[in-house]
């Protein structure tokens, strides 16, 4: 019987380093990314692969504001500036997979599905925001678009301007998770949580609503993997294996990582907020609630022998 995975990778991985963002260059991140995500189906793998969104959102909402500056275009929320992105980077990844595998003689429907993730109203995160999303301003404009629209900034730390911060709740449930998990184990290839997911919550007794927030990815990736059941939790990032004492004289990679070791390694501040701690919280997530095995590791090495960084229970 195939294994089921859910692969997560970011959105960094179809815009590189000092890249524009040009479709061309995201066409060709894209395709070199599938390269190696074909490689799970010669493992007997079935999967789910979900994105991160942080450039390609950001490009929206610069979008969005030079809109209404110059044409009078209404603004749209933050909700579905997500919904625009999880539909286009989904459409590009569905077209170069596409490309890879019908070059390798394979053949898998590809389906891409803009997905709903509930959250809390009331979760702590929305009260002291932290996650900066979209463009920088100066102190003028940021107290400007403050005091008419309510929106929090927060200085950046390296002097670069005022930058619009959000809440980064905890998810609950991913909409249409049954037939995520359906599609996959049938052979499809489902891409899903783009970004993290559109957050939702309800209203009111059956009436849901998007909210101004953004979901880590890997958390969110980690609670699909949970709730479909899937057999192994994937995050690909740019480094082969985890390390402590990361880029210091005495750095050490790690094969192996059970569950106490990462918290304790995630107390001592071994691992960066905004960069790996996140990652290695979605891993211990998956690993505590299913007792199977989650991997980080680089894209490339995805599919070699005692690749990555495996994160067990004991």
């Amino acid at each position: 019987m195939k294994k089921l995975a859910v692969v997560a990778f970011g959105g960094n991985a179809l815009i590189r380093g000092d890249e524009k963002g040009t479709i061309e260059e995201q066409e060709a991140n894209a395709y070199d990314t599938c390269v190696k995500l074909s490689e799970l189906i010669k493992k007997n793998y079935n999967f789910v692969i979900t994105h991160g969104n942080g450039p390609q959102v950001g490009n929206i909402l610069l979008q969005n504001v030079g809109g209404a500056k110059m044409f009078n275009i209404p603004e749209m929320p933050l909700d579905i500036c997500g919904a625009y992105s999880q539909g286009f980077i989904g459409y590009v990844l569905e077209q170069q997979l596409r490309n890879v595998l019908e070059q390798r003689g394979l053949d898998r429907d590809i389906i891409t599905i803009i997905t709903q993730v509930l959250v809390d109203k009331d979760d702590a995160a929305f009260k002291k925001p932290t996650k900066p999303i979209g463009p920088f301003y100066n102190k003028d404009e940021a107290d400007k678009i403050s005091k008419t629209t309510g929106a929090i900034f927060h200085e950046n730390p390296r002097g670069r301007g005022w930058r619009r911060v959000v809440a980064s709740p905890v998810p609950y449930r991913i909409a249409n998770r049954q037939s995520i998990g359906k599609l996959a184990r049938d052979g499809q290839i489902v891409i899903a949580i783009g970004g993290g997911g559109i957050p939702v919550y309800y209203v009111k007794p059956n009436e849901l609503r998007g909210i101004e927030a953004v979901i880590d990815k890997d958390l969110a990736s980690s609670l699909l993997a949970i709730q479909i059941q899937a057999d192994e939790f994937i995050i690909l990032t740019d480094i082969p294996k985890v390390c402590i004492n990361f880029r210091k004289p005495d750095e050490k990679t790690l094969d192996v990582l059970n569950v106490d070791d990462a918290k304790l390694y995630l107390k001592k501040g071994q691992f960066t907020e905004g960069s790996m701690a996140p990652k290695v919280r979605a891993c211990i997530q998956f690993v505590e609630f299913t007792g199977k095995e989650a991997l980080i590791t680089e894209s490339s090495h995805l599919t070699k022998e005692g690749a990555g960084t495996r994160f067990i229970l004991k």
